[in-house]
C-alpha cells in the first residue's frame, strides 16, 4: 500500500497461487499466475474483498486503487525481510511508476 502526500491510498496486489488456482479452475480461468493478473474476473473479485476490507476504515483511509503483480515478493529479489517484511523503500524504488500511475 501506497499513499504518502498523496490525494488516497492506493495498493500492489499479489496473488496467493494456494487459493487463486482451485478459484480460477472453478472459474474456467488460465491457471497461470500471470495470465490470472491480467483476467477481469479475477480484478472483480479483488475489488469485490478489497471493497469488504476498506469498509472497515474511514473514506480517507480506504484503497481507492490497485494494480495486481505478475508474480509475488520475495526474499530473492530483495523485496522482502528474512521474516517476510515488506521493504517499502525498495518496492517502492522498483515499483515508484506503478504506484504513480494509480494516480
Amino acid at each position: 500500500m501506497y499513499g504518502d502526500r498523496k490525494p488516497y491510498p492506493v495498493a500492489l496486489i499479489t496473488l496467493d497461487p494456494e487459493e487463486i488456482v482451485p478459484w480460477a479452475k472453478e472459474q474456467g480461468l488460465p491457471e497461470d499466475i500471470g495470465e490470472l493478473a491480467e483476467q477481469d474476473a479475477v480484478k472483480e473479485m479483488v475489488q469485490d474483498e478489497l471493497d469488504r476490507a476498506n469498509s472497515n476504515y474511514a473514506q480517507v483511509e480506504q484503497v481507492k486503487k490497485f494494480k495486481i503483480l505478475d508474480h509475488d515478493l520475495s526474499i530473492d529479489t530483495g523485496e522482502l525481510t528474512p521474516t517476510l517484511k515488506v521493504k517499502r523503500n525498495v518496492v517502492y524504488d522498483r515499483y515508484g511508476d506503478l504506484f504513480e500511475s494509480l494516480y
